[in-house]
């Protein structure tokens, strides 16, 4: 006598996970997006810098924004390794960024800028500057906070598209 034994349904946690174990066995290079806060002591910056660093050394493909902190760090961590795997995305114009932020910025090779969103608030342009790093990416690794709104739900659009998500939290 035989019996049959049905598959179980597929549930979203396990979708997960063999995408993760997928990404983990997978050889070649990636686009791995960076995002994070802004407000982010040096000695997370160091790390950050560090990390991507070695993500592009390893042939990875690092796509981020501007803005200070997290980004910046993540464009200096790529432009020591390579910075012709490096592009970052402007949540508006380069003329819109801060001055801190834009001598960096012009020493990236591949920069997209989006004037068009000058008009808008900050928070309006980074969340639509956020989608569009996303879609360009197969994974996102994020530092955020707890509080960061738009890194959180840039987080939770990025697991809805089946984005291999790591999230890091300062607090």
């Amino acid at each position: 006598m035989s019996q049959s034994i049905e598959a179980p349904l597929e549930s979203p946690k396990l979708d997960t996970f063999l995408q993760e174990l997928a990404a983990i066995q997978q050889s070649g290079s990636k686009r791995v997006a960076i995002l994070g806060s802004r407000h982010v002591p040096i000695t997370h910056q160091q790390l950050i810098e560090l990390m991507t660093y070695a993500l592009v050394l390893g042939g990875n493909r690092i796509i981020t924004s501007g803005a200070t902190g997290t980004n910046s760090a993540a464009i200096r961590g790529a432009m020591k390794a390579d910075p012709n795997l490096l592009t970052v995305i402007l949540p508006q114009s380069l003329e819109r960024q801060p001055s801190e932020s834009r001598e960096q910025l012009e020493q990236v090779m591949h920069l997209v800028e989006n004037p068009t969103n000058d008009s808008l608030s900050l928070a309006e342009a980074s969340s639509m500057c956020n989608q569009e790093i996303i879609s360009r990416c197969q994974q996102l690794i994020c530092f955020a906070f707890h509080d960061s709104h738009t890194l959180l739900q840039t987080c939770e659009v990025a697991e809805e598209q089946r984005k291999i998500v790591t999230l890091f939290y300062f607090d």
